[in-house]
């Protein structure tokens, strides 16, 4: 077996073909005598620099709303795909009016912010840094602005976490910085709060740092509730491996760090803190889900769906646990991360556009295969494409030209194949190994941290390798797929 040079950076462009061809545009693929140190551009710093420039691109893709579609009427921002609900929520959860999001109660429906504690604080953030001064419009636009600017900051913690995470494979940042789906709904919602303190998490759980990861989870969870899953893989993963001291600290971290953040507005304004949990019960059946393919195919409004979600839910993750013990060699953990979520998103009942971006980081660590990733995209586009041209024809009135409610179910059907698709290439590596292209220069788990060469002490069904079989610890790992390329 080839022993592996740990101090070389995996070039994707050697062992992608997708890679390799995209990189034409740029003089073609890396060759054995090209300077790979040495010079301020490093691969972290181009990938932050591609960030900001395609997250620039996302906000141009904004500008016909920006200048007047968000403010004449629904269904021109349909039309232009370019619809956000940072403007729109400016005013209508009572920033605009100086508001205290949970304290202060809402006119209308919704009574109070319907947002975790963490993201109503940067909502907040945000308004504080708007001028109080001119036009509604006027000030719904800057605030536009300073959240987009907040938001990019995020973005770039994303790809260069993600980045930093695989020590070898720096360039799989760059899946992040160039996802198309994540250029067109990044600034839709305020999601790239929770996604950088969730990368950020995975980075310090790379390094060994249990309790600072913990820290993060808790934060994450404090901003978008679908972080906390993370701790699931890590409660497996460290079962085993009997890495039972590294998982109590990140737990503890996590809800440490949930409480502290939680705790005051649960005491002082419990009415408004709750509004998050309850909406989120009560809330119908919604765009983008299979269960609303079901209803309006059906005629029936799927009483009980929360159930049915919740028992779909739990039973994929009882799969996801049985692969993590019976898999013949441990899973990685941005492998299960990826599936864990994915399982929640595929059974919700409702899947806002930009909840591609919960993926997208997780993707990049779980399967970095240009093809591979870019086929699930493609289904992601389809999806923000038909969610905003069906709505323009629902919104538009008698005669409005717009998707018809076929055509949207079959961009529902695209969006989930191709994370189903994307799912089954995970667990294909999981079952295979050697077809893991992150394990294909000899390494175990580049994201694991305590768990990476660790030996197992508990497989479901399968005797325990003794120490000094385990996977080959740092320095001494041989290259698993070099039987499989030769």
């Amino acid at each position: 077996m080839t022993k592996v040079h740990e101090d070389r950076p995996v070039l994707p462009t050697q062992q992608d073909e997708v890679a390799a061809a995209g990189s034409v545009l740029f003089g073609g693929p890396l060759g054995r005598r090209a300077l790979l140190g040495g010079h301020w551009l490093t691969p972290v710093r181009v990938i932050a620099l591609v960030t900001i420039g395609m997250f620039a691109l996302g906000m141009v893709q904004k500008v016909p709303c920006y200048d007047w579609a968000w403010f004449r009427g629904a269904t021109a921002q349909y039309t232009h795909a370019c619809y956000s609900d940072i403007p729109h929520l400016y005013v209508a959860r009572g920033f605009s009016d100086g508001l205290t999001p949970y304290f202060d109660r809402l006119t209308g429906d919704m009574q109070y912010l319907e947002y975790p504690v963490l993201t109503g604080l940067f909502m907040e953030v945000a308004s504080w840094l708007t001028p109080g001064s001119g036009s509604m419009q006027h000030r719904e636009q800057i605030y536009w602005m300073v959240n987009a600017g907040m938001l990019m900051a995020c973005a770039v913690v994303i790809a260069v976490c993600v980045a930093r995470t695989h020590r070898r494979r720096p360039w799989d940042g760059l899946l992040v910085a160039l996802a198309p789906a994540f250029m067109l709904t990044a600034t839709i919602n305020w999601d790239l709060l929770a996604l950088a303190l969730t990368a950020a998490a995975m980075l310090m759980w790379s390094r060994s740092r249990a309790l600072a990861a913990g820290i993060l989870i808790g934060l994450a969870t404090a901003a978008k509730l679908y972080p906390v899953l993370l701790l699931g893989p890590l409660f497996l993963l460290c079962w085993r491996t009997g890495k039972w001291r590294e998982f109590g600290r990140a737990a503890l971290g996590a809800l440490s760090a949930w409480l502290l953040v939680n705790v005051p507005v649960m005491m002082w304004a419990p009415e408004g803190w709750k509004k998050f949990y309850t909406f989120s019960q009560e809330r119908p059946v919604d765009f983008g889900s299979f269960w609303l393919i079901i209803s309006q195919r059906t005629g029936n409004p799927l009483e009980d769906v929360n159930t049915y979600a919740t028992l779909l839910m739990l039973g994929l993750c009882g799969a996801i646990g049985l692969l993590t013990l019976t898999a013949p060699r441990r899973p990685r953990f941005a492998q299960l991360a990826f599936l864990v979520v994915a399982a929640f998103i595929l059974t919700n009942k409702v899947y806002s556009p930009q909840y591609v971006l919960w993926l997208v980081p997780l993707a990049a660590l779980a399967r970095p295969r240009w093809r591979d990733f870019l086929i699930w995209q493609a289904g992601e586009v389809l999806y923000f494409l038909g969610i905003w041209f069906y709505l323009a024809g629902t919104t538009g009135g008698e005669g409005a030209k717009g998707l018809p409610l076929e055509g949207y179910h079959l961009a529902i059907a695209a969006h989930l194949l191709a994370t189903l698709y994307l799912c089954a290439v995970v667990v294909r590596d999981i079952l295979l190994p050697e077809r893991d292209v992150v394990r294909r220069d000899g390494s175990d788990d580049p994201s694991g941290g305590v768990l990476d060469g660790a030996p197992d002490v508990f497989v479901l069904g399968h005797a325990t390798r003794a120490p000094h079989d385990a996977a080959p610890s740092e320095g001494q790992r041989v290259d698993w797929g070099a039987s499989v390329r030769d």
